[in-house]
């Protein structure tokens, strides 16, 4: 299994393309924007002759679904959500406009809803859906416990945690998915973030401020 990064938009926000041997891959969170991040995203996919076969929102914040158009339209791919953050994606046109997305194309509604212990399958390779919510109602993290790596959106970054005080936030909530989901995992896990660069689960059980 093979991860490709990219930072898109004024968020900072960690777009993932995940693909094994097969050249099949799946898109995480495109954040995709400007006609130059889709082209980067793009060539990218081309260069390295990919197959896009799902694309998937661990939540429906405007910085992680800017690309949903682009990347469902071009590589013909649905689009998969967790149906708890269904709302927050629904109100993406009116809160684009509050950040100056005044470009935002209306993402495509979900064809499929994922919940806890869904498998996403690509190629040869799968992730397992593991439901963590608090950073937003529907929030989903994707863990593959054969290559160590869990990909947590915005639920746990490097030293720190994701915010709250957004639409659908909850404090309680989102530290009671961290101990009892993330922090059940392996120590040597991986952890890619959502904003900022991946950690391992060890480092922010001995760092993190927000994790007891």
């Amino acid at each position: 299994m093979r991860i490709k990064s990219f930072i898109f938009n004024d968020f900072q926000e960690n777009t993932y393309v995940v693909y094994d041997d097969t050249k099949e891959c799946i898109i995480i969170d495109p954040g995709c924007y400007l006609e130059n991040e889709k082209n980067n995203l793009k060539q990218f996919i081309v260069d390295q002759k990919l197959k896009p076969v799902k694309l998937i929102n661990t939540h429906c914040h405007i910085d992680h679904i800017l690309g949903n158009k682009f990347v469902c339209n071009y590589w013909n791919v649905d689009l998969h959500i967790h149906k708890e953050d269904f709302p927050i994606l629904n109100s993406a046109v009116d809160i684009s406009k509050i950040y100056g997305f005044d470009n935002y194309e209306k993402s495509p509604n979900p064809k499929h809803f994922l919940k806890e212990r869904d498998k996403i399958y690509f190629g040869k390779s799968f992730f397992e859906i593991i439901f963590t919510p608090g950073h937003s109602p529907g929030h989903i993290s994707l863990y593959s416990k054969k290559n160590n790596i869990l990909l947590s959106g915005d639920v746990i970054f490097k030293n720190s945690i994701g915010r709250t005080d957004l639409l659908g936030g909850d404090y309680t909530i989102l530290i009671d998915s961290i101990n009892k989901k993330i922090c059940q995992l392996p120590n040597n896990t991986k952890i890619y973030c959502g904003h900022g660069p991946a950690t391992e689960l060890g480092i922010e059980k001995e760092n993190n401020p927000f994790l007891e």
